[in-house]
């Protein structure tokens, strides 16, 4: 059953499906829904769990200490269901344990924990990672809630800018779409100096739009004029991607802090090997932050 917490102080609400815990809506105090709708015509989910994969590793299989393991695209949390193990009005944690069908596909014992808090018009999603394995744990975690975009009837995608905290000079990394992997020997896009740029279709021609570096942790997705729209804020991740279906003009963004990525060209298989893999020792607990704030 979807869970729905609530906001005290500005009547926002949001709710969660514990199938993936994913987060499913989020509406402010006037009923405007700000999280993309799951339109199976553009794409089926909305806001998914990326564990212990974020992006596709090569072949579909993963080496952990030398043995190999299946591994689908964003690993498999998305379709695993999470227990509900905390819920008042404004919060619920989301909890999910290892177990012989998560050991299928990824070797380690451990506890994932998704919190929400809903209060002050922001949105808390703190991704609880714990070790509970005898040995070092490899992992990737990633977000990826899709936004609606353009908000309002009349507005278009290209009304729309992204907004970052800081001045940026950084290239996005170029996913090879027929190779399956980011090369960074390919040309990306180009923050020259710059912390806002407008969005078109066009930036998604390669896929995902993915700065591996990035100084800031925060990154608004706002109409140009109005300037309604959300933040997203992820101290707790290192790189940041954006994403929209190419050629579909599809009526969403999805805004994507991730710890680890789609496998590289000049990367082996062996997961410990990875660009921005985390590691936790045996008992280890990590917290990864995220929020979420409506602006306008």
């Amino acid at each position: 059953m979807n869970v729905t917490i609530i906001d005290q102080a500005t009547f926002a609400m949001a709710t969660v499906d514990p199938v993936g815990a994913q987060l499913i809506s989020l509406k402010d105090h006037a009923g405007k829904e700000y999280i993309w709708q799951r339109d199976p015509a553009f794409w089926s989910g909305c806001s998914p769990l990326l564990f212990p994969a974020v992006g596709n590793c090569r072949n579909g299989r993963a080496l952990f200490d030398g043995v190999w393991y299946d591994m689908k695209k964003h690993g498999f949390c998305r379709e695993a269901e999470f227990e509900v193990t905390e819920q008042t009005d404004s919060a619920a944690v989301f909890r999910l344990t290892s177990g012989k069908d998560t050991r299928r596909f990824y070797p380690y014992d451990f506890s994932l924990s998704l919190a929400y808090r809903l209060a002050e018009g922001v949105l808390s999603m703190d991704y609880i990672v714990e070790n509970k394995d005898s040995r070092a744990m490899y992992y990737f975690l990633g977000a990826h809630p899709g936004f609606n975009c353009p908000l309002e009837e009349g507005e278009t995608f290209e009304d729309y800018m992204l907004e970052f905290e800081k001045e940026e000079y950084t290239r996005s990394t170029v996913y090879d779409l027929e190779k399956l992997q980011f090369d960074p020997k390919l040309p990306g896009f180009l923050l020259d100096h710059a912390r806002t740029f407008p969005l078109s279709y066009d930036l998604f021609k390669q896929d995902a739009l993915f700065f591996e570096q990035i100084a800031s942790r925060k990154v608004a997705l706002i109409h140009q004029k109005t300037r309604a729209g959300v933040e997203v804020s992820y101290p707790g991740f290192e790189t940041v991607a954006f994403w929209t279906p190419y050629e579909k003009n599809a009526p969403f963004l999805c805004v994507e802090p991730w710890n680890g990525s789609a496998i590289w060209a000049d990367e082996d298989d062996e997961f410990a090997h990875r660009r921005h893999v985390q590691v936790l020792e045996p008992g280890q607990v990590r917290c990864h932050h995220l929020e979420i704030r409506i602006l306008g």
